[in-house]
């Protein structure tokens, strides 16, 4: 990842400015020409291919009738569902301008590409998660938002070695002290309906999510104009201070066509089943929340390299067992869990059906135990000391990872982490976090097991867990029990997990922090507690000054080197303030089908990402 705030600016560009002027002009000339040509093709040609196909038809059918004699010619003449001739009739109908575009969808010229294309179209790719779609608002569902990344890509995007690289921009310039951002966009980018890709689009997106989405608030707070260059194809956006990781933001943000969405109001709270415009090599055709599937389909309008699939299938399952069993039958050709990995328990059954080959990533993310910063006892520094050495990381790691993980650092940073800095390993010391507690004086005057605080009642903790973190908060609770604290353990739904933290109901909770929040803010974890920050996965309950100003410092650098500083600083930070005490690092394992080949993984969403989609292809035999 020694690439990941390396900027694109200078010689490096892949255009030198002077020169990119002059081919954006021609190539935004030559992009109108296209689209003119594509939706204006005259009444007389559509008429005359119309009937040429209506004659070859016809033709193919005689043909056909003869060869196979009277019995069968009528079923020849039946359109099958999905046919070539139903495909056909599509096309002439969109020929004779008869197909109107649904609302905010892919027009029915996707039916005219399968024609052009061939009549048999690949197989479907399907992917099981457990990642569940719970509703149908394209930008109000977190789940639904990262797979729309193959309809609607972000600006931006982290290749497999953690190098921040253009995705819909050809590349950017940074100035002014990192406050002014240039993106110049590719000039092949069509929406499913037909229309160009605009700089419009992405000023819009933007300023949209910062406007509309309760997460993007920074934008509204450090945006402070954006313009657009018909001339350069491109966008720029200029904040109010420094700001490094602008890249890194919008690799995370999906780009959404701006003559669809800029009438929708609400969006948070807006509902569409499908299908939805994008610029993808697919666009999102249909959310079916009551069979648990996604169906992402040809963008008929996408230049870059065709994919293999005709269409791309997610099936989500509130049940893991059932997703697994999915791809044990035969039925899914990959899994994929956001900042997650297949199920340690079930390799080696999938493994014995010898139709699967794994990958193994070091995980960016990790899980970790965090306590409430506003409340005592957890408030006191001794007292979360001494919660660090009454935890058996050991036995934590062996049950929950089973061998796929490892005992973490103080310092909180996985290694797999760009700076990461080598601080102290996490010890199990029951014996040691006793007399750090009685020294802080915590004691047990009443001898009933109990230490009680320094208000003089017994200490009861209660620690806040979803379901999928329950042995591990057993094993914690009976952790704190054998150093005298008492526990009681509080389950609840994602949601209702999401009310109480932000609420600060909770002594301590159970979490992870994913590939993007251990990148999100000032990156190494910082956005999980910058109490300046808002997200539903944040903790948002560190306010100490020395803290806050290193994230700043972070924000506002352009040397490598006083960046790794900070870094490093921000690791001793972790390990002796403890603002959250980490259970494992662990990997990610993702399962695939041998039938397919040019599987790769990013730091930031794993397998989902669009060259996977546009490079897996069957392996050859």
């Amino acid at each position: 990842m020694g690439g990941l705030f390396k900027k694109q600016s200078g010689p490096s560009m892949l255009f030198k400015k002077s020169r990119r002027k002059t081919q954006n002009r021609g190539r935004q000339k030559m992009k109108k020409i296209k689209h003119f040509i594509r939706s204006k093709l005259k009444s007389k040609l559509k008429r005359q291919m119309t009937l040429s196909i209506i004659i070859l038809i016809l033709c193919s059918n005689i043909l056909l009738a003869g060869a196979a004699g009277p019995k069968d010619s009528g079923e020849n003449l039946t359109p099958s569902e999905g046919g070539i001739f139903d495909r056909i009739i599509a096309y002439i109908k969109s020929l004779l301008g008869e197909g109107e575009l649904q609302d905010s969808a892919a027009t029915s010229g996707a039916e005219a590409s399968e024609v052009q294309q061939s009549a048999a179209e690949g197989a479907a790719l399907k992917i099981a998660t457990p990642n569940v779609i719970k509703s149908a608002s394209f930008i109000g569902d977190s789940n639904l938002g990262i797979f729309a990344h193959l309809s609607n890509p972000p600006l931006m995007k982290m290749d497999s070695e953690g190098h921040i690289v253009g995705q819909l921009a050809e590349s950017y310039d940074v100035l002014e002290n990192n406050t002014c951002w240039t993106f110049y966009l590719r000039d092949d980018l069509y929406w499913s309906d037909g229309e160009p890709v605009t700089p419009e689009d992405i000023e819009f997106s933007i300023r949209y999510y910062g406007k509309e989405a309760p997460w993007a608030n920074w934008i509204n707070d450090t945006l402070e104009s954006s313009t657009v260059s018909e001339a350069d194809n491109s966008v720029t956006f200029k904040f109010n201070k420094p700001y490094t990781r602008i890249n890194l933001e919008f690799a995370t943000y999906n780009i959404l066509p701006a003559h669809v969405w800029k009438t929708i109001e609400k969006p948070m709270e807006y509902i569409n089943e499908g299908p939805y415009v994008g610029c993808g090599p697919y666009y999102l055709k249909q959310i079916d929340l009551k069979a648990g599937k996604l169906v992402f389909e040809k963008n008929p309008y996408w230049e870059g390299k065709i994919p293999e699939f005709g269409n791309v299938e997610i099936h989500f399952y509130s049940n893991v067992d059932v997703a697994t069993l999915t791809l044990e039958k035969g039925a899914a050709n990959t899994y994929y869990k956001y900042a997650g990995s297949y199920p340690y328990p079930n390799i080696e059954q999938l493994e014995k059906t010898g139709n699967f080959n794994f990958l193994e990533k070091t995980n960016l993310g990790l899980i970790f135990l965090a306590p409430n910063l506003k409340k005592a006892p957890i408030s006191d520094l001794e007292f979360r000391e001494a919660l660090s050495y009454a935890i058996n990381y050991e036995e934590i790691v062996r049950l929950e990872t089973l061998g796929y993980g490892e005992v973490p650092n103080r310092g909180f940073v996985p290694p797999s982490m760009e700076a990461f800095k080598e601080t102290e390993k996490l010890e199990y010391n029951p014996e040691k976090a006793r007399k750090i507690l009685e020294k802080a004086g915590y004691s047990d005057s009443n001898e009933n097991g109990i230490l009680e605080g320094k208000d003089g009642k017994d200490i009861k903790l209660e620690i806040l867990i979803r379901p999928e973190y329950a042995r591990t908060g057993e094993l914690l609770k009976e952790y704190l029990e054998q150093v005298g604290l008492a526990a009681d353990l509080r389950t609840a739904d994602a949601d209702t997990w999401v009310t109480l933290k932000d609420n600060y109901e909770y002594d301590l909770t159970v979490t992870r922090s994913t590939p993007w929040g251990m990148l999100m803010h000032a990156s190494w974890g910082s956005g999980y507690f910058d109490s300046r920050r808002t997200g539903q996965g944040v903790m948002h309950n560190l306010d100490d000054p020395e803290f806050l100003q290193l994230c700043d410092d972070i924000l506002s650098t352009t040397d490598p080197e006083e960046l790794q500083g900070y870094a490093y600083e921000l690791q001793d930070y972790y390990a002796e303030n403890l603002p959250a005490i980490p259970l494992y690092w662990d990997n990610v394992v993702t399962p695939f089908n041998r039938q397919f080949e040019g599987w790769y993984a990013d730091p930031l969403y794993g397998i989902y990402n669009l060259d996977n989609f546009v490079n897996v292809k069957k392996a050859s035999a």
